[in-house]
């Protein structure tokens, strides 16, 4: 059997799994703090028929040798977590990260991380996000209050209708020495895994951590624009692949036509 037809199927497989990263950003481009994938693709083995190197029968040695390549594989499928656009949804309990950082929420009794702040206050008046999973370290706003103020140092202020303080509290943010490495959940949620590291806790602000801003959501960050022409590359590479296939098996036809 030819090389050619086995190479030329991992190259359609490479380009349909590419097609399916795509596809997976273009359908969360209105989806809040999403984070964009990208595949990542690697050489397979080489046949090496002549090895770089090798020594001639004039005792000299050939330059470059005969390596036939067999073919691609998928190496990573990475999340890139460069920042989103701002949208600005004056809801108080809104909130965007600018710069480094995930909200820490508790889902049931595994506690998991998100860029996506779209807080609501749950029926015993903690933050929620919109599962439901109260906001780590819990924050409590009294009933009472009427104006809710979060400062880009995440310093929380609860105030009632004659601007009495009723209650405060420090939000809190977490990073990862690695955040490509986190274990995507579905749901705007991330766990940590042994390539991402552990979080590490720190002050809106301070260290290197981003800052709030309260009354605004991160948007996706996609560019259409962007996807749609990796979707055309995606698209002509799987189409030249399929020609390369259909050439291979022209070929052999050919030689079996010549061999009866």
């Amino acid at each position: 059997m030819m090389r050619s037809l086995w190479t030329a199927a991992t190259g359609m497989d490479a380009q349909q799994l590419n097609m399916d990263v795509v596809a997976h950003n273009l359908a969360n481009a209105n989806t809040t703090a999403f984070k964009k994938s990208r595949a990542n693709f690697e050489d397979l083995m080489y046949q090496n028929v002549i090895p770089p190197g090798a020594e001639t029968g004039a005792a000299g040695t050939i330059p470059t040798g005969i390596q036939i390549g067999m073919g691609v594989k998928t190496a990573s499928v990475q999340k890139i977590f460069t920042q989103g656009n701002f949208t600005e949804t004056g809801n108080q309990l809104d909130l965007a990260i600018e710069g480094k950082g995930f909200f820490k929420v508790l889902r049931g009794a595994e506690e998991v991380y998100t860029r996506a702040g779209t807080f609501k206050l749950d029926a015993e008046g903690y933050l929620v996000d919109a599962e439901g999973n109260r906001l780590q370290p819990e924050v409590s706003i009294p009933r009472e209050a009427v104006t809710v103020n979060i400062d880009p140092q995440g310093t929380l202020s609860a105030f009632d209708q004659n601007g009495t303080l009723l209650a405060s509290a420090n939000l809190t943010l977490y990073d990862f020495p690695n955040p490509a490495g986190l274990l995507s959940l579905g749901k705007n949620y991330f766990a940590p895994s042994d390539a991402s590291g552990e979080a590490v806790e720190g002050q809106p602000g301070t260290e290197g951590y981003g800052t709030l801003l309260q009354g605004f959501l991160e948007s996706a960050n996609i560019n259409v624009v962007e996807e749609m022409v990796n979707m055309i590359a995606g698209q002509r590479a799987y189409e030249a692949n399929s020609k390369v296939i259909r050439t291979a098996d022209e070929m052999l036809r050919i030689a079996n036509s010549v061999a009866s």
